[in-house]
């Protein structure tokens, strides 16, 4: 991806679209908003954020969610909510992408989406450096995707 693409706010991550639409500098720190488009099947591993509440609005397809061992699904047009400090992760459940928002409160953890786009790292094998740009973001990785 070009440095033109980034710069417009467009980010490309294993196969994940990621678009700021709000951020950090726009609020003065209060929240950032990615529009986010994911692949069927896909997901992150499980992770904490120490310091954002994450809300995702599922605008197409849908999504199954694990949250401290809570799971539910949402498709379009359902949100779910999660509290700074609990332990969570996602995967596409629909046979088409699911594009959602991802609001963070405060802001400031769209840096590590375009980190990972600049880097282009993969899972497993550039885990340290996922994990060491994770850790500059207030997150922690806890465990494996869902199954």
């Amino acid at each position: 991806m070009g440095k033109a693409a980034m710069d417009k706010g467009y980010m490309e991550w294993l196969g994940v679209s990621y678009k700021t639409i709000l951020s950090t500098n726009d609020t003065k720190g209060a929240i950032c908003i990615v529009d986010s488009t994911s692949p069927p099947e896909s997901g992150p591993p499980r992770h904490i954020h120490h310091k954002e509440d994450e809300t995702f609005v599922v605008l197409t397809g849908s999504c199954r969610f694990w949250i401290e061992g809570e799971e539910q699904v949402a498709a379009a047009g359902e949100s779910v909510f999660i509290p700074r400090g609990k332990e969570h992760t996602f995967k596409v459940n629909s046979e088409e992408p699911c594009r959602h928002l991802v609001i963070l409160t405060p802001g400031g953890f769209e840096g590590f989406f375009a980190d990972m786009a600049a880097g282009q790292f993969s899972i497993p094998e550039d885990m340290p450096a996922i994990e060491e740009s994770a850790s500059r973001h207030n997150m922690s990785f806890t465990g494996p995707p869902l199954d």
